[in-house]
């Protein structure tokens, strides 16, 4: 039996007790949230209670300032996510966080509600990232006898590096965001990187910190004939005595990041639709195909483009079966009920689980279902 995951944990820092409340509200559905009015004690909860993915703190707070709260916590919970809410124009202190703190973002008082949710949500996923990364070099240090043979089993790409930064195994989806054919172990990590080109990802390479979990660095490049945006970090591995072995580079393929930001607004878009929505569902079916040959038109083939790909076909199946469906029931006296059932079943599957379908669709539903009850079928759009 598969056991269910537990909430992301959001900490929430604010000296007043009504952002508290309103954070609280705001992120209980989806986080599991822990206030405090007091950064020291934020610090306290940080060691009693990992791990937590997220941390979200005011600047302006007496005894700690916001600035000195997230040196903190990078100091000591370095891949705890960190936001920072600043409610004046004050640029000295978002440098001083960007630069002590290393934060993942910083937003305005008053925040957008809705830029504030997919901030909190990017940052979730970023440490869920993290983590992951981590337990796959934990996994390589345990199997260093199978080191590229465990590498090709992560989507992530992966560059194990020796003390001397020297490459010492490289796995596939490595090999194929930086269309490495040849055999690159014993070369240099900087020298081989620069000799293909590939200047930028060198510089990233040379410039996150391999010790803590807060460095990374977002790259458009062209390998070869091929775009790619690639998210570049890295882990130290240490051996039992603490002493440096290395480290694993990582590159994830992001470059369906933005695609999927949209395909994730129209679908909220559409599920928040009132009234009449035949001509609404019409453009959604238009956007949506114009999306997949966006995601077509890539020709990146990581996992997560795949992902991207097959919720947009699911989509389209789901909106133009809810179609048919309407316009099988308004023009037939008699449609055959138990299909109805079923092909409405299977629409609602196919639509992302993750939000509502529309009013009027579930209204479509309770018809179908009515008239598979009753044999009753009035003939009216509901759409």
């Amino acid at each position: 039996m598969t056991e269910r995951s537990d909430p992301p944990r959001l900490l929430v820092v604010d000296d007043e007790d009504a952002i508290l409340e309103t954070m609280s509200f705001t992120f209980m559905d989806d986080y599991e949230v822990i206030t405090t009015n007091d950064a020291r004690r934020g610090l306290e909860i940080l060691a009693e209670q990992p791990p937590i993915a997220v941390v979200l703190t005011d600047q302006r707070m007496p005894h700690m300032t916001g600035v000195e709260f997230l040196r903190e916590v990078y100091e000591q919970h370095p891949d705890t996510v960190r936001i920072m809410l600043t409610g004046f124009a004050d640029s000295h202190a978002t440098i001083q966080a960007i630069n002590d703190g290393h934060i993942y973002a910083y937003l305005d008082k008053p925040w957008e509600p809705a830029e504030l949710k997919q901030t909190v949500k990017n940052a979730a996923n970023h440490y869920a990232l993290t983590v992951e990364n981590r337990r796959l070099v934990e996994g390589l240090g345990r199997a260093n006898l199978f080191l590229e043979a465990v590498m090709d089993r992560f989507e992530t790409g992966a560059i194990a590096l020796d003390a001397n930064e020297d490459i010492q195994a490289v796995n596939h989806p490595a090999r194929k965001y930086l269309e490495i054919e040849e055999d690159p172990i014993g070369v240099a990590i900087g020298e081989f990187l620069v000799g293909r080109g590939l200047d930028k990802i060198a510089e990233a390479v040379a410039g996150v910190a391999n010790d803590k979990g807060g460095s990374f660095e977002d790259l458009e490049v062209m390998v070869g004939s091929a775009a790619h945006r690639l998210r570049i970090s890295a882990r130290g591995l240490k051996g039992r005595g603490g002493e440096s072995l290395g480290r694993v580079l990582l590159f994830k393929e992001i470059s369906h990041e933005p695609l999927r930001r949209k395909f994730e607004e129209l679908v909220v878009g559409v599920s928040q639709l009132e009234g009449e929505l035949r001509e609404a569902l019409d453009a959604a079916l238009a956007e949506l195909s114009k999306l997949d040959q966006e995601v077509g038109g890539t020709a990146v083939t990581s996992p997560s483009m795949s992902l991207l790909s097959e919720r947009v076909t699911r989509t389209q199946t789901a909106i133009s079966s809810w179609i048919e469906i309407e316009d099988l029931m308004c023009r037939e006296d008699y449609p055959d009920a138990q299909m109805l059932i079923e092909r409405m079943r299977i629409a609602n599957k196919r639509w992302p689980q993750s939000v509502e379908p529309p009013e009027r669709v579930r209204l479509l539903g309770k018809r179908v279902e009515s008239y598979y009850e009753s044999g009753e079928n009035p003939k009216q759009r509901v759409l």
